[in-house]
């Protein structure tokens, strides 16, 4: 096979998503492979490359392959940039089709944190991490969750920029909205500011509604080339660009932790890459796991000047109607968490059209996140349904 001038998403495949009971991360895997090689009209003979990504569980492994009976791959490996990891995989597959090490790479999440009789809440904080050296003085002081770092760095871009809560609050409001149009999100019943300013503090000053989801499920999606996809079962969903960022931010005097992201310097990447500015974007699907990471992605990648985060999101632009469409199933806020494969698989229902009731108006150009760690590392993909260049 020749070299292609792109490539492609070519199929999705989603198994049930939320409190899904009975089935290993490993099954629930291979269940979206299956699921993505269907929707894209391939047997799953025709895949020779496999990344593999899990969750809280730590499975599944390489040993997928051997579950779903794949032999003579030419690309076979586990990744693990936390919530970035499924735009570096989609990235990985993309250069290795590209580079002619293999042709059609299946890149699969699957996990299954929660389990039955139990709170959402306790599936994070079963396995307690032991404190010691310089991380047992921050947990001395209350830093011993997720989400109180992630408190910290919001608490500091409003410290520093003024950004409020009922900004934050914004953002959960939208992102709900969309979420009453997807029939498969796990929260769908509207809400108001109201409602989120009197939602119970996790960590202050995160509301309850300030974060995300958890959830059991899997997603897969088929990349290969654009030459290919475009003679199989759905259209092709096009690579235009993709980056990373790694700031390493140290959490000391000086540092910029809070107040910038990865974003920044992966979004250029992959904007350089696609040719395209932020002006050019339909449709943001951004890494949620709290609302502040919506606010300060969009900062970071330049649809509005840092600092003004809070403003634009209040201004009612991400929401139905407004003129940055963000977030169009509901997110990780309200529709499911399997981190960045839920923005990811948003971005590929949009670029396909086939998001009903909460279809955006226009879709040519889609922005999708990923965010990992605690603001540690970030993916970008830049996706539409239109070849590059055409």
């Amino acid at each position: 096979m020749g070299t292609s001038r792109g490539t492609s998403i070519a199929g999705l495949g989603m198994t049930e998503l939320g409190r899904v009971y009975g089935r290993s991360p490993r099954r629930l895997a291979a269940d979206a492979v299956r699921l993505a090689a269907a929707d894209a009209g391939l047997a799953l003979g025709d895949l020779d490359g496999l990344l593999v990504s899990h969750g809280m569980g730590g499975s599944p492994g390489i040993e997928l392959a051997g579950t779903l009976g794949l032999r003579d791959l030419r690309l076979l490996s586990q990744v693990n940039a936390f919530g970035a990891t499924a735009g570096a995989m989609v990235s990985y597959a993309a250069s290795a089709v590209l580079s002619g090490t293999a042709t059609t790479v299946a890149c699969v999440f699957a996990d299954a944190p929660l389990k039955p009789k139990q709170s959402a809440g306790s599936a994070y904080n079963r396995d307690a991490r032991e404190w010691y050296g310089f991380g047992g003085m921050t947990a001395a002081l209350g830093l011993r969750s997720v989400n109180s770092y992630y408190a910290l760095a919001a608490q500091r871009h409003m410290a520093r920029y003024g950004t409020t809560s009922e900004q934050l609050g914004a953002i959960a409001v939208a992102t709900r909205e969309w979420a009453s149009r997807n029939p498969l999100a796990q929260m769908r019943d509207p809400i108001t500011l109201a409602d989120h300013q009197n939602s119970r503090w996790v960590s202050e000053p995160l509301h309850l509604l300030d974060c995300c989801l958890v959830s059991n499920g899997a997603i897969a999606v088929i990349v290969t080339s654009d030459d290919r996809a475009r003679d199989l079962a759905r259209p092709p969903v096009h690579l235009w660009g993709w980056g990373q960022g790694h700031p390493g931010h140290r959490k000391e005097r000086g540092s910029e932790f809070g107040l910038t992201t990865g974003a920044a310097s992966s979004g250029a990447t992959a904007m350089k890459m696609a040719g395209i500015t932020p002006s050019d974007v339909d449709v943001c699907e951004l890494y949620d796991c709290y609302t502040y990471t919506v606010l300060v992605s969009l900062e970071d990648y330049g649809f509005c000047a840092k600092g003004e985060g809070g403003a634009f999101a209040a201004s009612g632009a991400l929401g139905p109607g407004g003129s940055l469409p963000t977030n169009t199933g509901g997110g990780q806020l309200s529709a499911y968490y399997m981190w960045g494969m839920t923005p990811l698989s948003e971005a590929v229902i949009q670029a396909r059209g086939d998001g009903g009731e909460r279809q955006a108006p226009s879709s040519d150009v889609i922005l999708v996140s990923g965010n990992g760690g605690i603001l540690d590392h970030h993916s970008t993909l830049i996706v539409s349904p239109h070849r590059k260049g055409a």
